[in-house]
């Protein structure tokens, strides 16, 4: 049996650059690169160093002229910025991202690049009554874009949590009213009973997520954030609850009746009065998904613009305008 020698490598011709090649079609992309790059991850998070796994994604826009872009390069820099941090300064997961973005940027020889890094990451805390601990898990994103002009980039959480319909609650509470009054109770007996004992309606597990983005680059706290989410809907949940804690969350829900646009204006409150000291040309995203359980579809509401436009608004003054998106605001608009 004859075996077949392989050439040595020095004798092989140099491989040819084919990300550098014309395309077939000479049209530009809005974005090329790679997702769901698993890191593992030590960061700052509101003052407390964390390990986290994380996803991370990497991209850039590509001209009509090159075929491709050099996808290990996104790999090679996510890494090497890893590197550097374990070895040395811990950073926030924002600040990592911004740095990967321009780093990128560079290297690919792109006019725009984008990071998006995607963790979750868990707190203890205690049931309101019972007080068991329990671990809750919680999401963590950075977004940074770079480009010719500079970067930005912004911060955000999700939590999940319940939404008790108001909607289903009115039409329960007529019910209850006409039914008690056909009984013999008197209105002001009625009116009574209906605030004492809490109405029945349809509930909703829900996720609330919110970003922050700010032009100096200011340290916003995760856990601050998901407060501001988890207040903005009806209750906070719990992983593990004694019956004690079961019958504080329902009743707190029922007490608090909100639509999915209640909580999307109730974070951007919250943001608004915890807040309060961000400038103006700070950006907030706020986006609640409540998951129906009397419907086959999901109800959705959001709301992003710049703190400066927010306040505007509040105070009557240009209402009607186009509100400001996550994307134009990284692209420095």
């Amino acid at each position: 049996m004859t075996t077949q020698s392989v050439p040595p490598t020095a004798a092989l011709p140099p491989l040819a650059d084919l990300q550098e090649t014309t395309p077939s079609v000479a049209i530009s992309l809005t974005r090329a690169g790679i997702s769901r790059s698993a890191k593992a991850l030590h960061v700052t998070l509101g003052g407390r160093e964390r390990s986290l796994m994380a996803d991370i994604e990497c991209s850039v826009d590509l001209g009509a002229s090159q075929k491709g872009v050099h996808m290990s390069r996104f790999e090679e820099v996510g890494n090497a910025a890893i590197e550097e941090m374990t070895a040395g300064e811990t950073l926030r997961i924002d600040v990592l991202a911004e740095r990967i973005a321009s780093t990128i940027l560079e290297r690919q020889g792109a006019k725009r690049a984008e990071v998006t890094i995607r963790a979750t990451y868990p707190m203890t805390r205690r049931t309101p009554i019972s007080g068991v601990a329990t671990q809750e898990m919680y999401g963590l994103l950075a977004t940074a874009v770079a480009t010719g002009a500079g970067t930005r980039r912004i911060t955000g959480v999700s939590a999940q949590g319940m939404n008790a319909c108001p909607c289903a609650q009115d039409l329960l509470r007529e019910q209850a009213a006409a039914a008690l009054g056909e009984d013999g109770f008197d209105g002001g007996q009625v009116d009574r009973i209906l605030q004492l004992v809490p109405i029945a309606t349809h509930n909703q597990r829900a996720e609330g997520t919110l970003c922050i983005g700010t032009t100096d680059g200011s340290d916003i706290d995760p856990d601050l954030l998901i407060e501001i989410v988890e207040e903005g809907m009806s209750s906070e949940i719990y992983e593990l609850m004694k019956r004690t804690d079961e019958r504080y969350v329902v009743d707190r829900a029922h007490r608090r009746p909100r639509f999915v646009e209640d909580s999307a204006r109730e974070m951007i409150r919250g943001v608004l009065e915890r807040l309060s000291d961000l400038p103006d040309d700070a950006v907030v995203s706020a986006t609640q998904v409540n998951f129906e359980t009397i419907h086959t579809h999901n109800v959705e509401a959001a709301r992003t613009g710049t703190l400066g436009q927010i306040r505007a608004e509040l105070r009557g003054v240009h209402p009607d305008a186009p509100h400001v998106t996550l994307a134009r605001w990284l692209d420095g608009g």
